[in-house]
């Protein structure tokens, strides 16, 4: 890669997001072939007490955890714990009865059979019927809203569990996309086929393998001042505080252990979860993943290799919709010319909700792994353009 070129990555910030006070600060890094050619911290991490922003510092990673914890479940699919095709209700008996919605607002739905039972398939892909209630979309979403199904203080997943298990699905799975909690039903699913919960079971099978020593559902006392602080996006392109890391819910034992949007990590702890996928499923020989089954899991599993416009329902992914599928718990690039950025089909990866991101180019051997806090993912196209900026350092 031209390492010039890729000096382009922090000039770009700094004079797009940082100076014009759009961005409080972020850390970039770039791998190829196994090794790491560029890494940039500029900005800070906590503006109110004017912390830079370092290597170890601690980031919300939100739905970049739903890749984890896909692998943590495909961790036990190649024990033979179970089948992708099997239904969900198997493993969870309360869901042998859910129904898809027809009319009505909550608790008074009117609601009709599914096509078939859910799949664990569904689940990995976002094609359960499931949702969000951040969707302000649709009646179901605002029942979630109401039962504040999207995590929280006082949460559980045996809660979240529970209440899905009464309210109707948005559509028949397997015949659409839509962005949900399916991800957190997946690491349910993760503590009943292990009998660990989730916190222990990432620990033992993913975190200490890796050397993930930063990566975990809470911020420990010890590591509190290294929690950077996350931001809101103000109308005039300016951001207000969020959630300060003295006060952060991410600092208590909260109980939800949520499988979709629930870790904080670091940037070197993330690299060498990204690092092993990029190697094929193992990094300085610890492996968490067969060869074969990574390669499963990031082709495009969407119903004739149709990419999420053909599918979707819903208004929000964490990746542009046109030219991109979705595997087993990423998205797919399937079309580089409908997907506008100057990548390669099969690069996959996710992103999340304090626009933070990753993505692994198979073709080139190539990795990127971009954080930040600032909520909505949706404020700003950095994404595209770090790919850009990335893909143009390509000249070998």
């Amino acid at each position: 890669m031209d390492t010039q070129r890729l000096e382009r990555i922090a000039t770009h910030l700094d004079r797009a997001y940082l100076q014009p006070g759009k961005l409080p600060g972020a850390m970039t890094l770039v791998a190829r072939r196994g090794e790491i050619t560029y890494l940039h911290s500029q900005g800070l991490m906590d503006v109110e007490r004017n912390k830079p922003v370092q290597r170890d510092t601690l980031f919300r990673i939100y739905s970049m955890t739903k890749p984890v914890t896909s692998i943590a479940l495909m961790q036990l699919y190649e024990q033979g714990r179970f089948l992708l095709d099997d239904p969900v209700h198997k493993y969870i008996p309360s869901w042998a009865k859910l129904r898809v919605y027809k009319s009505g607002i909550h608790p008074q739905f009117l609601t009709t059979a599914p096509d078939r039972p859910m799949s664990i398939r569904d689940l990995l892909t976002h094609q359960s019927g499931l949702t969000y209630g951040f969707m302000n979309r649709t009646n179901v979403d605002a029942a979630y809203r109401a039962l504040k199904l999207d995590g929280g203080t006082g949460h559980t997943l045996e809660r979240l569990v529970d209440e899905l298990s009464r309210l109707p699905l948005e559509f028949s799975p397997g015949s659409a996309w839509n962005y949900s909690v399916s991800t957190d039903v997946v690491g349910y699913l993760v503590q009943v086929l292990s009998g660990m919960t989730l916190d222990e079971y990432l620990a033992e099978h993913v975190f200490k393998p890796l050397g993930m020593i930063d990566t975990a559902f809470t911020v420990p006392t010890d590591k509190i001042d290294r929690l950077a602080a996350c931001y809101q996006y103000q109308p005039g392109d300016q951001f207000s505080l969020q959630d300060d890391p003295a006060h952060s819910a991410f600092t208590r034992a909260h109980g939800y252990l949520s499988g979709g949007g629930g870790l904080v990590s670091s940037m070197d702890d993330y690299y060498r979860f990204a690092q092993a996928l990029a190697n094929g499923g193992e990094y300085q020989g610890a492996r968490i993943i067969g060869r074969k089954t990574l390669e499963f899991m990031r082709m495009n599993h969407l119903p004739g290799n149709q990419d999420l416009p053909g599918v979707s329902v819903g208004a929000f992914s964490e990746t542009p919709y046109e030219g991109s599928g979705f595997g087993l718990g990423f998205s797919v690039k399937t079309d580089v010319a409908k997907s506008q950025t100057n990548g390669s089909v099969g690069e996959y990866g996710w992103g999340g909700m304090a626009s933070t991101n990753f993505f692994i180019d198979p073709q080139e051997d190539l990795l990127m792994i971009f954080l930040t806090q600032l909520i909505p993912s949706s404020s700003y196209q950095i994404r595209q353009e770090l790919r850009a900026i990335i893909n143009g350092a390509l000249v070998d």
